[in-house]
């Protein structure tokens, strides 16, 4: 049966969005990677092919170089064997490095650190959103807008999708004031109330929006206007 034959559900590309990428199998996963198969040959069959010769043994084909795949594997050419050998080396520099802990924010002073470095020096405003889990630790850091020395235009819409994306528990807004001025703007006052005023129709929280510059920062959370 052909890829295009199956049911959308059986799909590798198709189930690993629906039901995740930990559902597939090996031959799918393989599937994927290879991206097509042959004449009269699915893709999937191809991937189960070589799969048999290894004797079902994911650490056996990690092992060979993409020189060695080119020449046992019908239908395996120069792509396909390098973007296996690709996906192999990164699992393994994968597994060889420690897990990184996502930062814990208790306090203004703790975003401040965290985005200093990233806009604090940059001579254009950018504007940033941090979402939070459960027990307020960063997963994720979105750059939403990138603008000129006074202004950057910020769509609420995307901030909200964002959160959507990766089910934040809540967020931080923060922005860079290249001027070195840690006092909001009228258009920063308004664009904070409209996203809170968004993200409480859909149940997140707003903790807090900072503004930050070379040297220091300005917190709506301290001074209570959230």
């Amino acid at each position: 049966m052909k890829i295009h034959e199956l049911h959308p559900d059986d799909k590798p590309r198709e189930k690993a969005l629906s039901k995740g990428i930990g559902t597939l199998s090996d031959a799918e996963l393989l599937a994927i990677i290879f991206g097509g198969g042959l004449p009269g040959m699915s893709v999937i069959e191809m991937s189960q092919n070589v799969l048999r010769d290894c004797e079902n043994r994911l650490d056996r084909l990690s092992r060979q170089s993409p020189q060695e795949m080119m020449r046992k594997y019908k239908g395996v050419g120069e792509a396909k064997a390098v973007s296996l050998a690709a996906a192999f080396e990164l699992g393994r520099r994968n597994a060889g490095r420690t897990p990184e802990i996502d930062p814990q924010i208790k306090c203004s002073a703790d975003i401040a650190s965290l985005m200093r470095p990233k806009i604090g020096h940059i001579p254009h405003e950018e504007f940033w959103v941090l979402m939070l889990s459960r027990a307020n630790r960063v997963i994720r850091q979105c750059l939403i807008s990138s603008g000129g020395t006074t202004a950057t235009v910020v769509d609420s819409k995307i901030i909200l999708k964002q959160a959507l994306d990766c089910l934040a528990e809540g967020m931080i807004l923060v922005h860079n004031h290249p001027s070195g001025n840690l006092q909001p703007s009228g258009q920063d006052d308004s664009l904070t109330h409209r996203i809170v005023e968004g993200a409480k129709c859909i149940g997140f929280r707003v903790l807090d929006h900072v503004i930050v510059t070379a040297s220091s920062h300005y917190s709506y959370a301290d001074e209570n206007r959230l």
